[in-house]
């Protein structure tokens, strides 16, 4: 019975929003984007928008390309040769592929040449390492964390396959708008809608969800919130791959520049989910899965540069920085 709860209850999360601009000193946004480290979708919504700009339609097809090894040893990852070919001449991301992290073992290779391993308690102790309990060892198989620094290595006599990230485009047409103020991030009745009202909203136009609250939809009764209006045209565009931070923030810095002309838009946004089986979501703050998986964060830009953060994770995961 006990067990039946919990399935039952709704996963719980951990949501911080904070208000700030682009051009204080004190601003956080590029550090919050270069330390979340392996993102697997990146999605940006602009109203009032029927097509892109060339600039940023340049920039979603430069987001690739990444690699799959198959069959790659560990120890590769620290060998001399493959720490003086890529650590030394820059940073490198990895991260096991097919893998949950609340069951298997998982490997993260992060940009400043730390090797995290999520093993379970007889990996764990074959290795010698020295590391601590995994807060996610609810389960049976007992989760552990170790740290060595290393850099991915040089894969050309294993299986390598190159990849690109997959982009999907479209144009949203009479979308029902939160009305949103930058100086509101809590909302005001009858004037504008909150910060967690407007990420909820777009947790639907994600999925492409009915957001009308029609009474013959079994699927979804959720609606716009209010305060809202209708734009004619948005457009939404979506990458899906292994996306480097870099990339993502120069596609912010390009979002940022959308507002040098006048446009009818008063705000754009850019989402970010990270991997739900990676085992840090930000710096090294250690990641489970549990219920959902969710490490992400969301970038409300204003037209006078302001701009809403957004980050959310499992309420079992460390608070988002």
């Amino acid at each position: 019975m006990a067990t039946l709860r919990r399935l039952r209850e709704a996963p719980r999360h951990l949501l911080v929003c904070e208000k700030s601009n682009f051009s204080h000193d004190k601003s956080r946004h590029r550090h919050l984007v270069e330390t979340h480290y392996h993102n697997y979708r990146v999605s940006f919504l602009i109203p009032e928008c029927g097509m892109l700009s060339k600039e940023l339609k340049n920039l979603v097809m430069e987001t690739g390309p990444y690699y799959l090894v198959r069959n790659l040893p560990l120890h590769e990852l620290i060998t001399q040769e493959f720490i003086n070919t890529f650590v030394k001449k820059g940073s490198c991301y990895a991260l096991t592929y097919n893998t949950n992290i609340d069951e298997d073992n998982t490997v993260a290779l992060l940009p400043n040449g730390k090797l995290i391993l999520s093993l379970d308690k007889d990996t764990y102790e074959e290795t010698g390492l020295q590391g601590h309990p995994s807060q996610y060892s609810g389960r049976k198989i007992m989760k552990f964390s170790a740290e060595e620094p290393a850099m991915l290595s040089f894969f050309s006599k294993y299986q390598i396959q190159e990849h690109q990230p997959k982009v999907s485009m479209s144009t949203l047409r009479d979308l029902q708008c939160p009305v949103v103020q930058s100086g509101e991030l809590r909302g005001k009745p009858e004037t504008s809608c909150s910060a967690l009202e407007l990420l909820d909203w777009l947790g639907g136009v994600f999925c492409n969800a009915d957001l009308n609250n029609e009474p013959d939809n079994f699927i979804s009764n959720y609606c716009c919130p209010q305060p809202s209006t209708v734009v004619a045209k948005a457009h939404l565009c979506t990458i899906t791959g292994f996306i480097l931070p870099e990339k993502i923030s120069v596609l912010l810095e390009q979002l940022c520049h959308y507002f040098d002309e006048p446009k009818l838009a008063p705000w754009v946004t850019l989402s970010v989910q990270g991997f739900a089986d990676s085992p840090v979501s930000w710096r090294e703050n250690e990641h489970g899965f549990r219920k959902g998986g969710e490490h992400l964060y969301n970038f409300v830009i204003f037209n006078n540069q302001d701009y809403w953060l957004q980050m959310a994770v499992g309420a079992n995961d460390d608070c988002p920085p």
